[in-house]
């Protein structure tokens, strides 16, 4: 008896010290953030058809909801050339039972008022990944895990913060930073093909998708900075232009949807006024992104079988899109307003480029689309949703002032049109008589209430309106002549405590 209670004292305190010896080795830091928001929309609504339910004042009734993001995360400074970054997340709206046609469309796992919490396993891993600093006694730091993954201003690659659930990459990331200089090289593996033998399953890497991205910026450049990217996303089994496993177990009619873009952005401060420019190109092969979009070579449709030959027809990617800002901050004015005007285009695809085996849709890839293209987020879809694949223009002016302190005002004005003519594809405007040559999609405005409430906490609140024209309805789908869609509103308040 003796011995044992000897031998449990020593197994205590040898516990102790080495405890204490490994939270002296490790810094660990302890964070996490709270942020539920508040929202009414109805752009959710535009193209409602039918007659109003019992229950609906009229076709398009706005949807109140509240959803929220909660994050917790440990950061360990484990060696002074090790850490890591564990980041858990819960994304859910409020009530939701997982009820109805819809089960789970929007977060949660069985959160409701009326049922236990035993079920509830809506807690994921955001981030997760591990730093070794100067790797292989090299002038560089090597990032390995789940990580967000952020180029200059999200236009090519960004985490969608917006979003509750934020965006982040299964990736390897190498960065060297030293002087005015910074180069990254970062590969991502974006999807993992499933294993088999049947159709549609793939044995091998026909059916995985990865990302390789390489970055350079150097500071001192005309009062600011320029950035130079290269991204090369392989995808040679693409789903987008075929309901058929083609790709598996075969070699022959490969769907391809290869994407590469080089690009340059040039941003900084001169003569007083900031100034942001930046271009890309794309090219690859396209038939993913086409799909039914494409046509064969006689114009009849293309929506993803196999053409007269046995082949899929070859689609070859060339899309651009280039953006450009002006602004000016009047810091010794009272309220220190600004003024931005802002310009982005987005080359599209017409009827004739699709015979001709050519698509021009620029794809923004992995970007954070809330940032540029309206609040209201009517044109996020990455391959040209909510223009039909037409392109997009943005006319944009930006305003701001500080009536108080830690108090902001912000008003964003949109207005929105395909760069290519609508009338240029006959499915659109063949079924309606009117803006068969126009181009015009509708016009936004946002408007933004910031209060930093304290050192932890943000409030923010803000409304949007959006007002179609025509040729939205016939892009997304409302193209009957007696349509009557009225204008959307969009309203929000959201708390963000960090801690």
């Amino acid at each position: 008896m003796r011995k044992n209670f000897l031998l449990t004292v020593a197994i205590t305190v040898t516990a102790f010290f080495v405890g204490t010896m490994i939270a002296q080795a490790a810094s660990v830091e302890w964070g996490g953030e709270l942020r539920p928001r508040f929202e009414y929309n109805e752009q959710s609504a535009f193209n409602a058809t039918g007659a109003p339910t019992p229950n609906q004042d009229t076709q398009q009734s706005g949807d109140y909801f509240v959803s929220s993001r909660i994050r917790l995360h440990a950061k360990a400074d484990i060696l002074p050339d090790t850490s890591a970054f564990i980041q858990l997340q819960s994304v859910r709206t409020w009530g939701n039972d997982l009820g109805g046609s819809a089960a789970g469309a929007n977060g949660g796992s069985g959160n409701a008022a009326f049922s236990a919490n035993d079920g509830d396993a809506s807690i994921g891993v955001h981030q997760a990944y591990f730093t070794l600093k100067n790797f292989a006694t090299l002038p560089a730091d090597l990032k390995v895990g789940r990580q967000e993954v952020v180029l200059d201003g999200h236009r090519i690659l960004g985490n969608t913060g917006w979003t509750q659930g934020a965006q982040t990459h299964d990736a390897v990331r190498l960065t060297h930073a030293e002087g005015n200089h910074t180069l990254s090289y970062v590969y991502s593996l974006a999807n993992e093909g499933s294993r088999g033998t049947a159709i549609g399953s793939s044995p091998n890497d026909d059916e995985d998708i990865e990302v390789h991205v390489f970055y350079a910026n150097m500071q001192g450049i005309l009062g600011g900075g320029l950035s130079l990217c290269f991204v090369s996303l392989d995808d040679d089994c693409s789903t987008g232009a075929t309901t058929a496993g083609v790709c598996a177990n075969t070699t022959t009619n490969v769907v391809d949807n290869n994407i590469y873009t080089v690009g340059a952005r040039q941003a900084g401060q001169l003569f007083g006024l900031d100034y942001r420019g930046e271009f890309y190109y794309q090219f690859g092969d396209a038939e993913g992104d086409a799909g039914s979009t494409n046509r064969t070579a006689a114009g009849t449709p293309y929506s993803g079988t196999l053409g007269a030959t046995g082949g899929l027809l070859d689609t070859d990617r060339s899309a651009y899109m280039f953006g450009v800002r002006l602004g000016k901050k009047f810091n010794n004015v009272m309220w220190k307003p600004s003024l931005t005007l802002w310009y982005d285009y987005l080359s599209g695809t017409s009827d004739a480029d699709a015979r001709d085996g050519d698509y021009k849709t620029f794809n923004t890839l992995f970007d954070t689309g809330h940032k540029f293209y309206g609040f209201m987020d009517l044109f996020l879809s990455n391959v040209g949703g909510g223009t039909a694949r037409l392109g997009l223009v943005d006319y944009a002016i930006k305003t701001s002032i500080q009536p108080a302190k830690d108090w902001k005002v912000k008003a964003d004005f949109h207005y929105f049109t395909t760069a290519e003519s609508i009338g240029v594809n006959t499915n659109l405007s063949g079924s309606d008589a009117r803006n068969q040559d126009g181009n015009e999609l509708g016009s936004e405005i946002d408007l933004t209430l910031v209060h930093k409430y304290n050192a932890n906490t943000t409030i923010s609140a803000g409304y949007s309106k959006f007002w179609q024209e025509e040729g939205f309805e016939l892009v997304n789908g409302a193209a009957s002549s007696t349509s009557t869609v009225s204008p959307a509103d969009w309203a929000y308040l959201m708390f963000d405590v960090k801690f």
